[in-house]
């Protein structure tokens, strides 16, 4: 097989449409445009969303609110959680990845006090409530914010 020899595949070429160029083309005259109006015209249409003067549907549908731009999502983990790891392990986000108690650390983690903690680990993450560091404390652990 040569170079020269490449065909491209049966149907996959076609030929281009040329718009106005005449009756026999089969779209001559006014190019599928039609006969005038706005739309006829050079630079002619309407901008999207524009509904004839009709109030558009994205003025019609109250607004309440706003989203703030800068805000950080922080996951929420409470300290009962922590209690399938074993005895001194340090927890952090990629050990608690690992350990599918979270998915996606988005802008950080924070462990709230919620329930009991029954081991002692060395636990390092963005935030800490004040009840689950006094919890990790008191079962001989270390808090360390990353």
């Amino acid at each position: 097989m040569n170079l020269t020899e490449l065909r491209p595949v049966e149907g996959s070429k076609q030929n281009c449409y040329r718009k106005g160029r005449g009756h026999a083309s089969g779209n001559g005259k006014t190019a599928g445009k039609g006969h005038k109006g706005q739309n006829a015209r050079a630079g002619g249409g309407v901008r999207p969303g524009f509904e004839g003067g009709q109030m558009p549907l994205y003025r019609r549908i109250p607004k309440r609110g706003f989203t703030n731009r800068n805000t950080r999502e922080i996951i929420g983990i409470n300290v009962s959680a922590l209690n399938i790891f074993e005895d001194g392990t340090e927890v952090n986000v990629e050990t608690l990845m690992e350990a599918r108690i979270v998915n996606n650390p988005k802008d950080g983690i924070k462990i709230l006090g919620n329930g009991e903690l029954t081991k002692k680990l060395i636990v390092k993450a963005n935030a800490f409530s004040a009840s689950a560091t006094q919890k990790i404390i008191a079962m001989g652990g270390n808090v360390e914010v990353i």
